[in-house]
């Protein structure tokens, strides 16, 4: 079965409700204001099965002009059109409206209905049709049939319905793949089962179970039920109408612009970039910063734009520009929209939503316009390269590359390849997947270069900095996951050596040792002399009259050069007379076999403040192994 959404359009009474019920016997008006009234005042909805497996979800659009909010969530989804225009009136306003409508959102695929057949003079339709081909000239309805109907006679609807079925053949059906996405254009209640909202399903399948959430207000469901055409199904599929159970979510939670999408895949927005196509018959120039209203889908918000490119817009013309939204919403790359002024309250212009998810941008910035311009012309391979370029040092996931191009996911991992063996970008971390570009890469291994460097300047006596200390001078707007690989890249390219937990530079001349200068010898001479029970940082500052900072960088210049050891924090021992204590401890468990540490303070004469950091020293140094109270030599 093929599912395809047909739609109406056309100016008030001309006839599209009553052509709907002639073709699927349903009547699409069922509010009572509705059949007051005599006119369409919201979106109605109706199913139709033609042979050759062909089933439309038919969505009735109202017509007068103050319910174009109503029309315009109503063309969302749609795959073809039957443009309504009455016999005995002709072209109206809202008949060119809606076709403006149309084709701003993408809309490709139709034919026109010439209702009415029957109230006009049969060498009246000629000229009709005639006008009619006129008016559509230029548009995606150049060469659509244009088929007299009656929906009071019956007259031209096998006609009709022979055409539709022609059409749908060589309509493409929505992508089936990928997470599952329902704009909601209507919502209500059913007693026993709770909030329902209906809508058509842009892409990919909503099962029975399915956690969802309601974007952009962010509350999470699960799915009860679904309908799809009035029968019950455990399975929704992209391209139907459907009426979704939601279990979990109060009526008041759910509003006609919302969408129902999984669990945390997607994500709103308040600024995109887009392609901004001004109609040639708007009656002024748009302007830098111009507000509107914006709609996309079945939402509809207040937008300010902001031009990229020109100060104004022509009637006619397109440019890039960044819309910024009052309120968030979910786009994704590649939607289409339209923009309405806001007084008076006509259809301006539209386009395609190119970035949903862009950085501030400055105006005419060259390579936001390089990005832009990529977007519009699904260059993939260029787009995804200049997406992860313009992430600078922060480099960006997979996922937001194809959040943000709108590329179906094996095209990106195509285009993401190919620019991997070009090395254009590299992968830097696994799990997720973020790439940097080539140049970003190697700012970022010249700025750890340069960050050793500064440290070695600053402490003079020290060969190298530490990996977690040099890890933190990877920038906030970074990640401090590329440290590892960024590390490795150096080494190999022969800029610096990370010896254990040390990362010192290679080919410089060696800093002068600790032991050479005064202050080192000072140092040695007094851990000497104090042996068994050294002084701490604190008290060989006091004794020397300096900063403990001082003591430090020469106590580690000194534990590198083999002169002294670091037992605990604070406590560094004379390397000979360390020696000594390991000496006697070593003699003494190959004679008894174990020691406990009362005996070791009886053997070395130490205080409990020495004696417990030497023995855990110790066992650090896998000389000896902890079991129970007791220390035995570890196996070698």
């Amino acid at each position: 079965m093929k599912h395809l959404i047909l739609g109406t359009a056309g100016h008030i009474d001309h006839g599209k409700t009553s052509l709907v019920k002639a073709l699927t016997g349903t009547d699409t008006d069922r509010l009572k204001e509705e059949k007051a009234r005599g006119i369409t005042i919201e979106l109605g909805f109706a199913h139709l099965q033609l042979p050759g497996g062909i089933e439309f979800g038919v969505v009735d659009v109202p017509g007068h002009e103050k319910f174009v909010r109503a029309m315009v969530a109503g063309v969302a989804g749609m795959d073809l059109v039957m443009l309504v225009i009455a016999a005995d009136e002709g072209i109206m306003p809202q008949t060119r409206e809606h076709l403006d409508i149309l084709r701003l959102l993408g809309v490709h695929t139709g034919l026109v209905a010439l209702t009415k057949s029957d109230m006009v003079e049969p060498d009246w339709l000629p000229l009709v049709q005639e006008e009619v081909r006129e008016f559509v000239e230029g548009t995606f309805l150049e060469t659509a049939p244009i088929i007299p109907v009656s929906s009071k006679t019956g007259a031209g609807l096998d006609d009709l319905k022979a055409e539709l079925a022609r059409l749908a053949e060589g309509a493409a059906e929505k992508k089936r793949d990928g997470a599952f996405r329902l704009p909601v254009d209507r919502v209500f209640t059913v007693a026993g089962f709770g909030t329902v909202v209906t809508g058509t399903l842009l892409a990919g399948e909503i099962k029975l179970g399915d956690e969802l959430e309601l974007l952009p207000r962010k509350v999470t469901g699960r799915v009860r039920g679904i309908q799809a055409h009035g029968a019950r199904t455990e399975v929704g599929q992209a391209g139907q109408r459907l009426a979704v159970n939601l279990q979990g979510i109060d009526l008041d939670q759910a509003h006609r612009g919302d969408v129902v999408v999984p669990t945390g895949i997607f994500r709103t927005s308040r600024r995109v970039d887009v392609r901004l196509d001004h109609l040639a018959s708007a009656s002024r120039d748009l302007k830098h910063r111009s507000t509107v209203r914006f709609h996309s889908g079945t939402s509809e918000v207040t937008a300010q734009i902001i031009l990229l490119e020109h100060d104004a817009l022509p009637p006619g013309q397109s440019g890039y520009a960044q819309l910024r939204l009052d309120q968030p919403l979910l786009l994704v790359s590649g939607d289409p929209y339209l923009i309405r002024a806001t007084s008076p309250s006509i259809t301006i212009g539209g386009g395609i939503v190119l970035d949903p998810f862009p950085p501030a941008r400055r105006r005419r910035s060259e390579d936001a316009l390089r990005l832009l311009v990529s977007l519009d012309a699904a260059e993939h391979q260029r787009t995804c390269g200049l997406i992860v370029a313009q992430a600078l040092l922060s480099g960006v996931s997979f996922d937001e590359i194809v959040l943000r191009s709108g590329i179906a996911r094996k095209q990106a991992e195509a285009a993401l390849q190919g620019l991997l063996t070009t090395g254009e970008i590299i992968q830097m971390t696994r799990e997720p997947r973020i790439f940097l570009a080539r140049s970003a890469v190697a700012s970022l291994k010249q700025l750890l270069v340069d960050e050793l460097s500064g440290y070695l300047a600053a402490n003079p006596l020290k060969n190298g900095i530490g990996k977690e200390e040099l890890k933190t001078r990877i920038p906030r707007r970074s990640d401090q996951r590329f440290f590892a690989p960024l590390l490795a890249e150096l080494e190999k390219e022969g800029a610096l050596l990370a010896d254990r937990e040390l990362v010192r530079p290679v080919g410089i001349k060696k800093q002068t040792g600790a032991h050479s200068s005064g202050l080192g010898t000072r140092i040695c001479k007094l851990l000497a002399e104090h042996g068994i029970e050294p002084p701490t940082i604190r008290e060989l500052g006091d004794a020397l009259r300096c900063t403990e900072k001082e003591v430090r960088n020469h106590l580690a210049a000194l534990v590198r050069e083999g002169l002294a050891a670091r037992v605990s924090g604070d406590i560094f021992y004379d390397a000979k007379v360390l020696d000594g204590i390991r000496d006697q401890l070593t003699s003494h468990l190959k004679a008894k076999g174990e020691i406990i540490p009362a005996e070791f303070r009886e053997l070395t004469g130490l205080s409990r403040k020495f004696m417990i950091p030497l023995l855990e020293f110790f066992d650090n140094e896998k000389l000896t192994i902890r079991v129970g109270d007791k220390r035995i030599l570890r196996k070698r």
